[in-house]
């Protein structure tokens, strides 16, 4: 019988985490496959005895490729087209099930938003520090900075990621009569209905990266949400239907459909009872991965 190879049993044993590291990175699906393939050749080529800590290396590997992929895709990112949210991650049970890394993993939208308004440095320097407890020394031979320097990327980071009060804890049985009703309510294009669903606050997000309609800018506030939803409905004239089955994406209530032809997610926040973000991805190119279950 032959042998397993003992760098493959290694790093499949740690892909979950891997992933989970690279896409809080990068928030690309294709990217985290890509850094993945590219981490799991370096890592087949490696003198495996003369590695003290091979998963350790393995992390360190991963995050160099991204910091990277950050530096060289700066540009493309400072001419994105319109609101930028990460890849989403789908799937079909509450967060906590443990088939799948990305139910696990931190890596809620909020989250990764607010990551990536970080400098890469700074964002690696958080990860790495609070989520794999890499000391500031060795932090700084990856980022290039003083153990000094390191500590104050990483009291930055946490100053900027402490203001946010949290939503509430995911809950099917909470969440799913809300996602139904703003369902019910955009399709309908009743204000009155969206009022009451919607925190004063809210935050609406729409990611179409120019390659189809969505809004350019982060609508803000209760009555500017409402009436973008309301004027789609009159619009669109979405035919009656039933809401679409719950999904939970980056560990947010949600729903996957058709809207006037282009595929989309859309994610809701909730908090107190109401619904303080919503969040739709209609670039095709972040939803490669995504397959709708009607």
């Amino acid at each position: 019988m032959r042998q397993a190879d003992p760098h493959s049993q290694i790093f499949e044993g740690e892909r979950r985490r891997l992933a989970g590291l690279a896409y809080r990175m990068t928030g690309s699906v294709a990217e985290t496959d890509d850094i993945l393939q590219d981490a799991a050749l370096k890592f087949r080529d490696a003198d495996l005895p003369r590695i003290d800590r091979p998963t350790r290396w393995l992390s360190t590997v991963v995050m160099r490729l991204c910091l990277d992929h950050l530096r060289s895709a700066r540009v493309s990112r400072e001419t994105y087209v319109g609101a930028w949210l990460p890849d989403p991650l789908i799937a079909d049970h509450a967060p906590g099930a443990e088939e799948e890394w990305i139910l696990t993993e931190d890596v809620g939208i909020a989250l990764i938003l607010t990551l990536d308004s970080l400098t890469p440095e700074m964002r690696a320097a958080f990860i790495l520090r609070d989520a794999f407890d890499y000391s500031f020394e060795e932090i700084g031979r990856l980022v290039d900075k003083t153990p000094t320097a390191c500590r104050q990327l990483v009291s930055r980071a946490r100053r900027r990621l402490a203001g946010a009060e949290p939503a509430d804890p995911p809950s099917s049985e909470t969440d799913h009569p809300l996602v139904t009703a703003f369902w019910e309510a955009s399709r309908q294009g009743d204000m009155d209905r969206l009022l009451a669903l919607f925190a004063e606050d809210i935050e609406v997000h729409t990611d179409g990266g120019g390659r189809v309609k969505a809004a350019i800018n982060v609508l803000n506030g209760s009555r500017n949400a409402a009436r973008l939803f309301a004027g789609l409905a009159r619009k669109r004239r979405f035919p009656a239907g039933a809401c679409p089955p719950l999904r939970w994406i980056n560990g947010s209530p949600g729903f996957v459909s058709v809207e006037g032809g282009v595929l989309q997610t859309t994610a809701l926040s909730i908090r107190r009872g109401r619904i303080e973000a919503i969040w739709i991805v209609r670039n095709p190119d972040k939803l490669r991965h995504v397959c709708l279950q009607m």
